[in-house]
């Protein structure tokens, strides 16, 4: 407590002017993101705030940012650090250069395979780094009755991990709006045990009566808004839209306009679910920034809803802005047009400059997040599938994570329905990983493209279990066969050769190799994939959404195909 007041003592005294700072930058612009405006101060610095603003002279070190504009940190509102492939320090070091200083988690991939206790070993891996990692506890694990998953999240858990862990700040995205909606008992306990922390809510397409009583259990945000009307509709009724601009679901130029009609109050940003490559090559919450304001968004508003808007939602009162008393979480830029960074302080030091990371460690995941891929060993014949008449074909579309539900008659060989490559239809099937069980949930989809061999992955939402998209049932049970060899990740498979792997043998999510290999490995998996006819964007992002059974229409869980908008499980056969 003493270094604390003592602290504070220096902080008070450096904005009086009656000590000096122990950084000042001088000559540039600050964008006050209370008004707007671009400020000619010079910003004063005592240890890991900012003490103040207008002409101090003196400070133990002077860095001249002459020509530069000097930006809040940005703030990612609700990302899942998991889609990465990442783990904390190498999703630092990649994303602390092009800005981002603080991320709101909200870990319920590592959740559904670890419980809370996967949560924790993120948490303690990214202590080390220069980023600020919150996380919101994971609402909804598993996400439905309806998939098999590694672990279970109780009300109880909730309420014991937002009294323990001082970086909780709050309960995760509330998928099951259904439970929420209907008054189900252990959907409202999970609200409850935040005890007045904010709720995030997950709520695609829920509109009127339903969406008020969701709102009225206490959810206050969404961002699974596909369409203006959809993002207005909440909006008027209080909730935070936050405009996800990820790798596979891309919904910023479609909300934009309300931006543009309304202003930035109750936006703000975020990439939810992002590659490492695009998050290595485009960046991260200065990229979607980029993109609104190619799109005719205000510089300052598009600003405001990547940093003081973010904070403001989640309740970090010291975060989101340049001025006295707030962190000296700094982005020095050269215009408001492309956002690339020329230097980024992290509470006051620097942490990246000219593109590069600065002084960040490493640090290992533990070894007990290894092994948890169990299949028993597949063949050809798990993938068979037996039907007659027409059945239930999964839609994908590119940019979206909403499938959906279409009947068709696929082409036979005897007795066994089979894909089609020409036309595009392929088979998708969803392993059970976690229990070894061998259950296996088998259907078909449209949208990839695929001509020939699998793609599969551990990377499933939410129980990420393995999925599987293939047109050939020996080149689907190698690729299975080969995940569960790798201990989890992604692979290609064509004529039974292994032609691209990402292993990630933390929880068959997170990798351990640095980011620009993970990158690197993604993107000979994407030209793997395209080779073998993949038309999809970002193909295996977009798989990884087939399972997830709390977005409409049509999704496959380990169970079986579900009706979303039904909430029950369907059968193959239409």
């Amino acid at each position: 407590m003493e270094s604390r007041t003592g602290d504070l003592a220096h902080r008070v005294a450096v904005a009086r002017g009656d000590e000096p700072a122990d950084v000042v930058l001088s000559g540039g612009r600050v964008l006050s993101v209370f008004t707007g405006e671009l400020l000619d101060v010079d910003v004063a610095i005592a240890g890991e705030h900012v003490a103040g603003l207008g002409r101090y002279h003196r400070g133990h070190e002077t860095i001249d940012v002459s020509g530069l504009i000097l930006l809040p940190g940005f703030i990612d509102g609700h990302m899942h650090i998991e889609s990465t492939k990442l783990p904390p320090d190498e999703f630092a070091r990649a994303a602390v250069p092009w800005g981002t200083t603080t991320v709101v988690l909200d870990p319920h991939e590592i959740a559904n395979v670890f419980g809370l206790e996967g949560v924790r070993a993120l948490l303690a891996a990214a202590r080390a780094v220069p980023l600020d990692v919150y996380v919101m506890v994971s609402s909804c694990v598993p996400a439905s009755p309806f998939e098999s998953g590694g672990a279970t999240v109780g009300a109880e858990d909730i309420a014991a991990f937002l009294r323990e862990e001082p970086q909780a700040i709050g309960l995760a995205e509330m998928m099951d709006f259904t439970g929420v909606v209907s008054g189900d008992a252990g959907a409202l306990a999970k609200i409850e045990a935040a005890a007045g922390r904010h709720v995030d809510g997950h709520a695609p397409g829920l509109t009127g009566a339903a969406l008020n009583a969701y709102l009225a259990a206490g959810v206050r945000s969404d961002h699974e808004c596909t369409t203006y009307d959809e993002a207005l509709e909440k909006r008027r009724l209080g909730m935070w839209i936050m405009i996800r601009e990820g790798s596979a679901a891309r919904n910023l130029e479609a909300l934009l306009p309300l931006v543009l009609r309304f202003g930035p109050s109750n936006c703000l940003l975020c990439t939810d679910d992002r590659e490492p490559d695009h998050l290595l090559e485009d960046g991260h919450i200065n990229d979607v920034v980029r993109r609104a304001v190619a799109l005719g968004c205000p510089p300052s508003d598009a600003v405001i809803m990547g940093t003081l808007n973010a904070a403001r939602y989640h309740r970090l009162p010291e975060h989101g802005a340049i001025a006295p008393g707030y962190l000296a979480d700094i982005v020095a830029v050269g215009d408001l047009e492309r956002f690339d960074p020329v230097r980024v302080w992290k509470r006051g030091r620097l942490a990246a400059e000219d593109g590069r990371a600065v002084d960040f460690p490493r640090v290992s995941m533990p070894e007990w997040m290894r092994g948890s891929v169990r299949v028993p060993r597949l063949s050809a014949g798990d993938f068979r599938i037996e039907t007659d008449g027409r059945v239930r074909v999964i839609g994908g579309d590119p940019g979206q994570i909403v499938t959906r539900s279409l009947v068709e008659e696929p082409p036979r060989r005897g007795a066994e329905a089979v894909a089609d490559p020409g036309s595009g239809l392929a088979k998708v099937a969803v392993v059970e990983r976690h229990k070894q069980t061998g259950r296996i949930g088998l259907g078909f989809v449209r949208g990839f493209g695929l001509r020939r061999g699998a793609l599969a992955s551990t990377h499933a939402h939410d129980a990420h279990n393995v999925v599987v998209v293939g047109v050939d049932d020996d080149d689907m049970a190698a690729a299975v066969n080969r995940l569960a060899q790798i201990g989890g990740g992604q692979v290609a498979v064509a004529g039974g050769e292994v032609v691209g792997e990402i292993p990630c043998p933390f929880g068959g999510l997170l990798s351990a190799l640095p980011a620009e290999a993970v990158a690197a490995a993604v993107q000979a998996m994407e030209k793997a994939a395209r080779e073998m006819g993949v038309t999809l964007p970002s193909p295996f992002m977009a798989m990884s959404f087939l399972a997830l059974s709390v977005v409409p229409e049509l999704k496959l869980t380990d169970r079986g195909l579900v009706d979303v908008n039904r909430f029950e499980l369907v059968p193959l056969e239409a």
